[in-house]
């Protein structure tokens, strides 16, 4: 049978090991001496101060007051010899009951005059179509081989004319019988320079049909 096992050692409790070292003691009791003669100094200069206050023969200052002239007394208010001096006031009317109020009167505005139509505005003149303008319609060169042949004619010529005025297409509406006189004139109405048409004010495209004619006997 085995031997039972030792019971666990506690150590003892030990006081030295709580108790601070001489060095904290020293300390602790220097802070303390100096704590004291601190309290003591604080009391003793408590004391000088008091008796400081104090009067020689322990009765308390007493302060003198100043001599002030008595105010006159006031005057009885039954007199009427005007003792203040100021005159008396004058006697307010009292207000007569049969004098009329201000009212206020509300005044209306006259109505404004009626306003008359004025005359309407005649409508903007409008061009129907196209008008060549004075000095801008050169001639047409009268081509040689029909002089020459005594070709005459007159050519119709249609023109489509922009809002610049500057023909756009140009064709032969009527033929004069000849080409060469139809082509000079067809050359001739490219040249020119037109006033366009226009509409509410405002320049719009349009045709014009020119007739140019040719005469060899001249």
């Amino acid at each position: 049978m085995s031997a039972p096992a030792p019971a666990p050692h506690r150590p003892a409790f030990d006081l030295s090991h709580w108790l601070p070292a001489r060095r904290s003691l020293l300390w602790i009791l220097a802070a303390f001496v100096l704590g004291l003669l601190l309290f003591a100094l604080v009391l003793s200069r408590g004391r000088k101060d008091d008796a400081f206050f104090r009067a020689g023969d322990g009765t308390p200052p007493t302060a003198s007051s100043p001599n002030y002239a008595p105010l006159p007394a006031p005057l009885p208010a039954a007199r009427d010899d005007n003792a203040s001096g100021m005159g008396q006031a004058p006697a307010t009317p009292a207000p007569d009951a049969s004098a009329e109020r201000p009212r206020l009167v509300e005044t209306t505005r006259p109505a404004p005059p009626p306003t008359v139509p004025g005359p309407a505005a005649p409508p903007p003149s409008a061009n129907t179509r196209p008008e060549p303008l004075a000095g801008r319609t050169p001639a047409p060169r009268y081509p040689t081989q029909s002089l020459r042949r005594g070709e005459s004619g007159t050519v119709t010529v249609r023109a489509q004319i922009g809002v610049d005025g500057v023909p756009s297409s140009v064709e032969v509406a009527g033929t004069s019988g000849s080409r060469n006189l139809d082509r000079a004139a067809v050359d001739a109405v490219k040249r020119w320079r037109f006033s366009p048409a226009t509409s509410n004010g405002q320049p719009v495209a349009g045709t014009v049909v020119v007739p140019i004619s040719f005469d060899a006997q001249r």
